[in-house]
């Protein structure tokens, strides 16, 4: 059963009437279409483009969440590449590989490894029965043998040409773009939860908000003083 949000849905209200209805309204309507079904896991990446392309493309098919193991080259995101990306994607950071991985279990989703072939399935022909985790690797040595021996299972993505391999940001827009379409046609629950979408509103609203700190204190000041 869905647990009710805490969110004070007045001050909701209040700072929603602080932006324009056609803001509130491409909100709603993103949000709507908004899935933690599908997230990414990003290794080590070292190129910092490369990092902030993904995220990027996680928003732009709709992913709420991505998570980045930065243990090896520190933080890798820029928030110039990633055009404001970074601020409607949940961004959760990592310090290993088995840090994230077992944070995701614990969430219900599956880890796949994204591998050049071997004996991996085609995406194509990946089951999305079930929440599911994709785990890029670096640009040259692609993911630890540690993540390769601890997937549930390991997708490509098809390819016809002399080269065999992609960059990593061009890979992950491919294998989202893929997934993203089959999902939608799917009768899963694959978007995000009443309590969840409230609490996003509420994020994107204050960050659309100039000095929303502020102006949050007052209405609560206010709020006092009436009662």
């Amino acid at each position: 059963m869905e647990s009710k949000s805490t969110l004070d849905i007045d001050l909701l209200e209040y700072l929603e009437g602080l932006i324009t209805p056609r803001r509130r309204e491409l909100f709603l309507k993103i949000l709507s279409m908004r899935t933690r079904f599908l997230t990414v896991a990003l290794e080590d990446v070292y190129q910092m483009h490369n990092a902030s392309a993904v995220i990027r493309s996680c928003d732009a098919f709709g992913l709420q969440e991505a998570h980045l193991i930065e243990g090896r080259f520190g933080r890798r995101l820029d928030k110039n590449i990633a055009m404001g990306a970074q601020q409607w994607v949940d961004i959760h950071r990592h310090q290993t590989s088995e840090a994230c991985m077992d944070a995701l279990r614990e969430k219900g989703y599956r880890i796949i490894a994204t591998v050049p072939r071997g004996d991996a399935q085609s995406i194509s022909d990946f089951d999305l029965k079930t929440p599911a985790a994709f785990f890029f690797g670096t640009e040259k040595e692609g993911l630890s043998p540690g993540v390769l021996a601890e997937a549930d299972g390991a997708v490509y993505i098809p390819m016809y040409g002399f080269t065999k391999s992609l960059n990593v940001s061009v890979a992950a827009a491919i294998l989202l773009q893929e997934l993203r379409e089959r999902l939608n046609k799917t009768d899963l629950n694959w978007g995000l939860s009443e309590s969840d979408r409230l609490e996003k509103r509420m994020d994107w609203t204050c960050k659309t908000i100039h000095s929303a700190g502020e102006i949050i204190k007052r209405f609560y000041s206010q709020k006092s003083g009436k009662e």
